[in-house]
């Protein structure tokens, strides 16, 4: 039996939402609580909590159904731009664990922000991080 989550009960119909797009692998809804209107998100069909766990075809899908979505934004909304974001467990702020992306519709002095503060690296450092991430 598959893990039920908060999304699972949305795709199952037993919460209500205002549904995007649907097939086998994935379906998109708007955000109940968007960082701007028309902000949606695109979830995996079955509740793969990260994306470590999700396959990489669903997850190549899940982009190509994002991409289509910002682009109808772009069209509709007349948006400037987009976030497209996926939080990875809950140390990155994933509050429902169950694999999804956030397309967010941005416009030019929205005021709005996802962006966290910057560090530096030290001499050195970056190369040292270079090999230890190199795959």
């Amino acid at each position: 039996m598959e893990n039920e989550t908060l999304f699972t009960k949305i795709r199952d119909g037993e919460i209500p939402s205002k549904k995007l797009y649907q097939d086998e692998l994935c379906f998109s809804i708007l955000d109940i609580n968007p960082i701007n209107k028309g902000h949606a998100l695109v979830i995996s069909a079955k509740p793969y909590k990260n994306i470590g766990e999700c396959p990489e075809e669903t997850l190549c899908h899940m982009i190509t159904i994002a991409k289509r979505i910002e682009s109808r934004m772009r069209d509709a909304l007349k948006c400037n731009g987009s976030n497209i974001i996926i939080n990875n467990d809950p140390a990155s702020g994933q509050e429902v664990p169950h694999l999804h992306i956030h397309v967010v519709p941005r416009y030019s002095g929205d005021g709005k922000t996802v962006v966290s503060r910057k560090e530096s690296y030290a001499d050195g450092e970056m190369d040292k991080m270079q090999e230890t991430l190199k795959i």
